[in-house]
């Protein structure tokens, strides 16, 4: 028996919601990956780990408020905890790969598409990850074509969304490259979604009115308390950035001019000359 699936069970507030937090985490993580470019080596590794917990928290929030809005009106819906932040720890493992190698190669063509890919990997394993940790008595099953033109839809956006935030400059190139990303989660994880149908294990005789006899499912009750640590983590990204405005802008730190040594630097020598 197939199993009557509603993916908007709140109307457009979990769609309108997830696109917001996939944006957020884009904006912060792109930020961070644009500012590694800008900063000394050693920094540089602070700054894409941020990056990539940013991006990972942000998918992974997208996802589960996206999930609070699928019902299945003959079955109750719990997530296996293990798999659930397991598919957060992949996101932040792969979209990680993806920032690192963009980070620390550059703009060129070929880190641009490799780390693209992979963050596009990530986004998408990420999903069918969650999905995999949804417990229900149901067996789940995928339209192939579309669950790859999902991946795809992942790869390109994020892909896109790199080499803007790596090569354009200032707010608004920052914010198109943001809401590039926020398409890509979310529209890879609608896309996976209608290649899903759900195959109910039932007995062979029920009565006309399933409601009356099957438990409903609440996901927000469920899935509420696991967004409240990403969620954190990603106003605690917020504020870091707001202490470095260059973050926020994507401009690299000004070089000192030819000749010409900071005052710090001066004040150091004359101390230097004072002690011989």
């Amino acid at each position: 028996m197939q199993g009557t699936v509603d993916g908007f069970t709140y109307g457009l507030v979990t769609p309108v919601a997830a696109f917001f937090m996939a944006a957020l985490g884009a904006a912060l993580g792109l930020r961070c990956t644009t500012r590694s470019l800008h900063t000394t080596r050693s920094c540089r590794i602070g700054w894409l780990a941020l990056g990539s917990l940013s991006i990972g928290s942000g998918v992974w929030t997208m996802h589960f408020i996206a999930m609070t809005g699928f019902t299945v009106r003959e079955a109750p819906i719990s997530y296996d905890k293990t798999l659930t932040f397991a598919g957060l720890a992949v996101a932040v493992v792969m979209i990680g790969i993806g920032i690192f190698i963009v980070g620390y190669r550059g703009a060129t063509r070929m880190a641009l598409i490799t780390g693209g890919t992979i963050t596009g990997l990530g986004i998408a394993s990420m999903h069918y990850l969650g999905m995999a940790g949804m417990r229900m008595a149901a067996h789940l099953a995928y339209d192939t074509p579309l669950v790859v033109l999902s991946v795809l839809i992942a790869g390109v956006a994020a892909t896109g969304a790199l080499w803007a935030a790596v090569t354009l400059r200032g707010a608004l190139s920052g914010l198109g490259a943001s809401i590039l990303m926020a398409v890509a989660v979310t529209g890879m994880h609608y896309t996976g979604m209608a290649a899903l149908d759900v195959h109910l294990h039932l007995p062979p005789t029920l009565p006309a009115d399933l409601a009356d006899v099957l438990p409903r499912d609440r996901p927000a009750e469920i899935i509420g308390p696991m967004l409240a640590g990403p969620a954190c983590f990603l106003l605690l990204a917020a504020v870091a950035l707001l202490f470095d405005p260059r973050a926020m802008t994507g401009e690299p730190a000004p070089y000192p001019r030819a000749g010409h040594r900071p005052r710090s630097m001066v004040r150091e020598g004359a101390a230097r000359a004072r002690y011989r």
